[in-house]
């Protein structure tokens, strides 16, 4: 009070009247005031309960188990309090190809407890698992969760067999199998890796084992290689490899056997392409530009009597020295090229073996020879046809293979007698050999020439030496004296 008249000022949740308002109004403020509190609270009492409230607790789970091993799921149910619930009715599910199974369908014992076996799948996926309780008048609804059981993974043996040799240029088919330590077959991919001449492993192809563990593999070597395979672990089993299998690449042609006392050329070549095709496989065309711009300079150059246009590129498949096929090549005269290919072709049917087959050019040019490097040529055992160049040991007097329709073969067993003495090697001019050096005009290989139009033209003074002459007549003829146009 001040002043004897009541306080107006607003004090907790009343509200002082405004000065002039009736009372009335006033009263009616209040009971609309009481009225909405009221009926709060009588919202509050038929509310539900709390999500956050009391609830029933259960648990799943399972130990760690191989594929195809049965793991024990255990379900814990108890109520708010931590209570064991007995009697109680627990479902069971397992997730199988992303669908819900049920499994099972448990009553807990006392202690609250239920078990249920379950055999693990390979598939992680398929080794999920869960439980859910219905509730009853005391205790709420309650699931588990989703429960993933985890597998253990069995040791594993990878294996690779097959043929341990192969002929050159057959396929061999390799067989891949892989098993988990209880025996099991395993499925899953497999890496297949090839070694080569010693050199580091390198991944070549894949394969993958079906429900049997087993899968196959198929390649054609063309050299000696070792193989192996390997496969990282999967779910279920660890990885493994396999131990190294060995694959012999075998000659298809029988192998040329020379003396012991045969010296080797002094020149090495690396060897050639595989063959290619089927047969000899005989290619002539005209000469690329490529291989023109590398024999420029070399084994043709300006004022050579023939041209480009009057030369042939000869491709053709033989067989080397230790009995593989190769293909080889060399430049003739257009006129000259086919018959060359038919003698190769005839000289792969029979087995009749060629030391190596490079162009000329390859050499390099060569001051002694005016043009390509006849004498290292020869010192690799090459044989070659075209080369614009002098006679060997002879300068300024132009060489038959100037033209293209001479043919050099297997020049270190079939030397040359040069002006200057014998080339590539003195050793096999006194010797001759079934398959690869003649010292006679009724050896195979002359022979088999001579059919093709080709002269022995020098006999015993060039061995290595052929001119292309269109007749067997003339081919058949006596020997010519190594005066002026040799080699």
């Amino acid at each position: 009070m001040r002043g004897g008249r009541p306080d107006r000022r607003r004090h907790g949740t009343m509200t002082a009247m405004p000065p002039g308002r009736p009372a009335a109004t006033q009263i009616s403020s209040l009971a609309v005031l009481l009225t909405l509190a009221v009926a709060a609270g009588l919202l509050a009492l038929v509310a539900p309960a709390r999500a956050d409230g009391p609830t029933t607790r259960l648990g799943l789970a399972g130990a760690p188990a191989y594929a195809g091993s049965s793991t024990q799921l255990q379900a814990d149910l108890a109520d708010a309090a931590g209570a064991p619930i007995p009697g109680a009715a627990v479902l069971v599910e397992r997730r199988v190809d992303g669908a819900w199974v049920a499994l099972a369908t448990l009553t807990t014992d006392d202690a609250g407890h239920a078990t249920a076996p379950a055999t693990l799948a390979k598939d992680p996926a398929d080794n999920v698992f869960r439980a859910s309780y219905a509730g009853d008048g005391t205790n709420p609804p309650a699931a588990s969760g989703e429960v993933p059981v985890g597998l253990r993974s069995r040791t594993s043996r990878l294996e690779l067999g097959g043929p341990t040799s192969v002929v050159d240029g057959r396929a061999v088919t390799l067989t891949v199998r892989w098993t988990a330590e209880n025996g099991e077959p395993v499925a899953g991919p497999v890496q297949v890796l090839r070694s080569l001449g010693g050199r580091a492993w390198r991944q070549v192809g894949s394969v993958r084992t079906g429900d049997d563990g087993r899968a196959t593999y198929r390649t054609t070597p063309r050299v000696d290689s070792r193989w192996r395979v390997r496969a990282a672990a999967l779910p279920w089993v660890e990885g493994a490899a396999s131990t190294v299998h060995r694959v012999d690449n075998l000659p298809p042609a029988e192998p040329v056997q020379l003396p012991g006392g045969a010296p080797r050329p002094r020149r090495a070549l690396p060897p050639q392409p595989r063959a290619t095709g089927d047969g000899a496989h005989v290619v002539v065309g005209r000469v690329p530009d490529g291989v023109w711009r590398r024999m420029s300079g070399v084994s043709w150059h300006a004022g050579c009597p023939v041209g480009r246009s009057g030369l042939r590129l000869v491709r053709v498949n033989y067989w080397d020295y230790s009995g593989y096929g190769r293909r080889g090549e060399l430049v003739a005269a257009a006129s000259a090229a086919g018959p060359m290919g038919a003698v190769f072709a005839e000289m792969w049917q029979r087995h009749l073996p060629v030391r190596a087959m490079w162009r000329v050019d390859r050499f390099g040019w060569s001051a002694r020879s005016h043009g390509g490097d006849d004498y290292a040529s020869m010192a690799a055992g090459n044989t070659s046809a075209f080369n614009c160049r002098d006679v060997t040991g002879r300068p300024g007097v132009t060489s038959p293979h100037s033209y293209g329709r001479a043919l050099d073969l297997n020049t270190w067993e079939n030397p040359y007698r040069s002006a200057r003495g014998l080339v590539p090697n003195t050793w096999w001019q006194s010797r001759s050999h079934p398959r690869v050096a003649w010292r006679s005009r009724t050896h195979v290989v002359v022979r088999l020439l001579a059919r093709h139009g080709f002269r022995w033209t020098y006999g015993l003074g060039d061995t290595q030496h052929f001119d292309y002459v269109g007749s067997r007549a003339r081919a058949l003829a006596a020997p010519v004296p190594c005066r002026r146009y040799c080699d």
